[in-house]
């Protein structure tokens, strides 16, 4: 029987997301049973009244009237662009930092990242059904590009507070984390969003440098310390860092709308940003299989630790997957998380799949130990 993932590759052999990719299937005149999503084909009218499309499906193709007209008539379905959207519902990409901050330059808001969530906070409780089904088509195509972009992958989870600021010891220490991580042949991913999520990715953008360029990016990020009160002027010092050390290690951010003081984090290679939360923190942590790193924060950092508890428990997800958490003091005293954990998995194999320890340069280790066990 086909793993999971071997049905997805397979699957994905009849999904479409480029014009290139849409070039090279016409040529064999037949575009049945493909999955076409999101690219224009307002120029391949002729190839499109020449092929067949028996059982094809385009999602969010803008083409010519003709063409929709014959393809339509040929068997396909057809979901049209919609128009005046801050997002594109049918993506077959993760997104960039680039294109989440185009328009920065004029302030935060004309970014397609603050137009999304004001449209989100506009339609969220309205009631509209064509608003809330918009939201889950985006988010399933963001899932989905997700999961074609890790297929493969060794991904390690790296969770922590967004109060986290630049310029702080702490911050340092998450970001010599992903370093590490990203070094060992890892992929980081991260909630997407700044603080430790943001130091995280950064580390794993430095890593494919050598040299001071960690520790100069620290000095230059921390004369923009937080991303309240301007987002826009956070978010232009990580751009600063980025034009002055382009081609960085590739990681993955995953934030949310929900959280809209939460903007996301330009270190991270390729964002999966979602609108409904659960689908978001769940997604996250199922796609952690080489374990997860807790560094301290507070409540969304708590839900994750037993989020990600609970599957390792039940061992839903087959063998545990290992979790550090960071900083003794914060686990047992401030937030008594580790001991609860503890309690759980008493008896159980996650037991072997825990570890408690003092320093953000300790967890890298701890992983390794786990894995090895």
């Amino acid at each position: 029987m086909p793993t999971d993932r071997a049905a997805n590759a397979a699957h994905n052999d009849h999904e479409i997301e480029s014009l290139a990719e849409f070039d090279e299937a016409v040529t064999s005149g037949s575009l049945a049973g493909f999955r076409i999503q999101s690219v224009d084909l307002t120029e391949r009218t002729f190839a499109l009244l020449a092929a067949d499309t028996t059982e094809a499906v385009f999602l969010g193709c803008p083409m010519q009237p003709e063409a929709a007209a014959k393809v339509r008539a040929g068997g396909a379905l057809v979901f049209p662009p919609v128009p005046h959207l801050p997002f594109d519902p049918y993506r077959g990409a993760l997104y960039s930092p680039t294109e989440l901050f185009t328009g920065l330059a004029r302030g935060y808001e004309y970014t397609p990242d603050a137009r999304s969530y004001t449209w989100f906070q506009r339609t969220k409780t309205d009631g509209d059904i064509f608003a809330s089904m918009l939201r889950s088509i985006h988010d399933d195509a963001v899932s989905d590009a997700l999961d074609e972009h890790l297929l493969g992958s060794r991904v390690v989870g790296v969770m922590g507070g967004h109060a986290l600021e630049r310029g702080s010891d702490d911050y340092a220490g998450a970001a010599r984390l992903g370093s590490s991580l990203a070094r060992a042949g890892l992929t980081v991913a991260t909630g997407g969003g700044p603080g430790a999520m943001e130091a995280a990715n950064l580390g794993a953008y430095a890593a494919s440098f050598a040299g001071e360029m960690l520790g100069e990016a620290l000095e230059l990020l921390a004369k923009a310390p937080s991303f309240a009160p301007s987002v826009g002027h956070w978010a232009k010092a990580a751009f600063d860092v980025r034009d002055r050390w382009p081609d960085g290690g590739t990681s993955i951010g995953i934030p949310t709308w929900f959280y809209g003081h939460e903007p996301p984090n330009a270190f991270a290679s390729h964002i999966a940003k979602y609108f409904a939360n659960a689908t978001r923190e769940d997604g996250l942590l199922a796609r952690c299989n080489a374990g997860v790193v807790f560094l301290p924060g507070a409540a969304g950092t708590v839900q994750e630790i037993f989020d990600n508890a609970t599957p390792n428990y039940y061992e839903s997800r087959g063998a545990p997957t290992p979790m550090v958490l960071v900083n003794r003091d914060h686990w047992t005293r401030r937030l008594p998380t580790w001991p609860l954990l503890q309690a759980l998995a008493e008896g159980r194999s996650m037991v072997h799949r825990i570890e408690l320890v003092e320093s953000v340069d300790d967890a890298p280790a701890a992983l390794a130990r786990m894995a090895a066990a």
